[in-house]
């Protein structure tokens, strides 16, 4: 499903994110990736949905070379994924069911169908009953939740999240991480970059730890932590 063959990225100005990563995460793998503040976390996940193009070596989805896919077919690549971020990026004068319903409104999907997708989204992270608030009425992780409904509602096959957990307690943290561990029982790949390492030490995933934006070790949790 995604796979780094000596990958490396160099930001202009010369500060180098990643440095010579490989791994291959199939289809249905969870993992997650760990390291310091600045050890390439964020830069590794912005390579898959080509947020960001590799300075060397190759990334693969589905083996395609992402190098080879132009600008104009960018959109088309992104609906593999759903994606999650720390600080939600929520749209704050749009309800809850208008923000899950954006990426359906943008792909031109009917009206009804994107009713019954939003709904079902919803009730899968236990907000069906929020669908007509405002998200700043929320709490901190009812607005992540927001934002996981929203990543999944186009049934994308790979779900990225970057520290998603970043600004919640650790009972919601949790919480959480159990959704995207439910997400991946079904059949969704989850790869989910975090600095929590008391919370996924008792989940146990595959996780790839980088230093420097070097991949220094990859192995289960249980192994590693």
């Amino acid at each position: 499903m995604i796979k780094f063959v000596n990958v490396s990225k160099r930001y202009s100005g010369g500060k180098v994110a990643l440095n010579d990563v490989s791994f291959h995460l199939a289809p249905g793998d969870m993992a997650f990736i760990t390291g310091h503040s600045g050890a390439g976390k964020s830069s590794l996940l912005k390579l898959v949905p080509l947020i960001e193009r590799s300075t060397r070596g190759e990334v693969l989805v589905d083996g395609t070379n992402l190098s080879c896919i132009s600008r104009r077919h960018i959109p088309r690549l992104r609906r593999k994924f759903g994606l999650v971020f720390q600080d939600y990026n929520l749209l704050h004068d749009r309800t809850v069911y208008d923000n899950v319903a954006l990426p359906l409104m943008i792909s031109g999907m009917h009206y009804s169908e994107t009713g019954r997708r939003v709904r079902a989204a919803l009730d899968k992270v236990g907000l069906l009953d929020k669908e007509r608030v405002y998200p700043i009425t929320l709490s901190g992780g009812e607005q992540q939740r927001v934002g996981i409904a929203r990543a999944v509602v186009n049934r994308p096959p790979v779900l990225l999240a970057d520290e998603p957990t970043g600004n919640l307690d650790p009972e919601l943290s949790k919480e959480i991480m159990e959704l995207f561990h439910e997400f991946n029982q079904v059949g969704v790949t989850v790869l989910v970059a975090t600095h929590d390492l008391d919370l996924i030490a008792k989940m146990n995933h595959r996780l790839l730890v980088l230093n420097d934006g070097r991949l220094m070790a990859d192995g289960m949790t249980r192994d590693l932590l």
